[in-house]
């Protein structure tokens, strides 16, 4: 059975993360689940919810070092060859996803200049 651990890359930073939220997660949680809405400029907007891995059938799971992601069907398309990082600046900490795939990202909110 081939698996597609090459749809999402997981840095150390996001992995050590997940499993700090995953600690505090709702009880029968045992993952995060990666999907897309449509909203924003670009069209798309990642988003990110505890599951329960039984509960998602078809959905591609990536364990990395005990942090388990599930990604939903829908949002393989926009996530093939992404990396997933976690970053901290001044503002904010948060989870981002360096898609080389993505033709068009949009400033609201993710960066500005002075």
């Amino acid at each position: 059975m081939n698996s597609m651990n090459n749809i999402l890359s997981i840095t150390s930073k996001a992995t050590e993360q997940i499993k700090k939220i995953m600690s505090n997660a709702p009880n029968g949680m045992d993952s995060v689940v990666i999907g897309v809405d449509k909203s924003g400029c670009s069209g798309y907007a990642y988003k990110l919810d505890f599951g329960n891995s039984s509960d998602f059938k078809n959905f591609e799971i990536i364990d990395q070092d005990g942090a388990k992601v599930l990604i939903d069907p829908k949002a393989t398309m926009f996530l093939l060859g992404s990396t997933m990082d976690y970053r901290t600046d001044k503002l904010s900490s948060r989870f981002i996803f360096e898609n080389p795939n993505e033709k068009s990202t949009c400033g609201c909110g993710e960066s500005f200049s002075i």
